[in-house]
């Protein structure tokens, strides 16, 4: 037990032994809701690094509790050795650079393989929703006022603006069917028309293949 607070008192094991209690104060309010650990993903840019991909805080969290762990090791080591000096000090300083690269190389190695397994995917727009079909949830829909509901490829539903050029012949009344077809950004609603479910033809069927006859055999 003392070798180990020996250890962990010196350096470089020191270093990050402080950086340490400041990573599990930080996760502490986080898991009390005083911080987000998503506080510092503005202001460092990780990708340089090769560890993009995840939040700051995880990376560095890691990476801080990695090269303690790999100080402490080589400090034990080097308390243990009879060296002393400037060699022991030169020492102490190759253990804090081997400490900080082995942190580095593990954690990029942690976020390729997420990365891998865990592919970015673009955040949610309602340009998804285009080409969709709508249900109509308000009375009338007209050029200045509507809503709908429309399924995501995912499944979840939503509430969307809608509106309808002045109709001719056909008005979207509640529940019946709405083509999203265009958005308006400046507004933040869509244009629907009508739609027809009775009238789509679906998926095209495949083409029903043909036998060829067998020489000197007629149909």
């Amino acid at each position: 037990m003392q070798e180990f607070l020996t250890a962990t008192l010196s350096f470089p094991a020191v270093l990050f032994a402080a950086a340490l209690v400041v990573v599990i104060a930080f996760w502490l309010l986080v898991l009390v809701g005083a911080a987000d650990h998503h506080s510092f993903d503005t202001d460092l840019d990780t990708d340089l690094a090769g560890v993009g991909g995840v939040p700051v805080s995880v990376s560095v969290s890691v990476m801080v509790a990695i090269a303690w762990f790999t100080s402490l090791t080589g400090s034990v080591l080097l308390h243990r050795s009879a060296t002393t000096g400037t060699t022991r000090a030169a020492l102490a300083f190759g253990i804090l650079a081997g400490a900080l690269l082995i942190a580095w190389a593990v954690v990029r190695v942690l976020v390729h393989h997420y990365r891998r397994f865990f592919p970015d995917q673009p955040p949610p727009s309602r340009q998804d929703f285009l080409g969709r079909v709508c249900t109509v949830r308000t009375g009338t829909v007209g050029p200045d006022f509507g809503q709908a509901e429309v399924a995501a490829a995912d499944g979840s539903t939503a509430i969307v603006q809608v509106r309808q050029l002045r109709p001719d012949d056909t008005e979207l009344t509640a529940g019946s069917s709405g083509l999203l077809y265009a958005y308006d950004d400046e507004g933040e609603f869509f244009w629907v028309s009508p739609y027809d479910r009775a009238l789509d033809p679906g998926p095209p069927k495949p083409l029903p293949t043909q036998r060829r006859a067998a020489p000197g055999h007629t149909a």
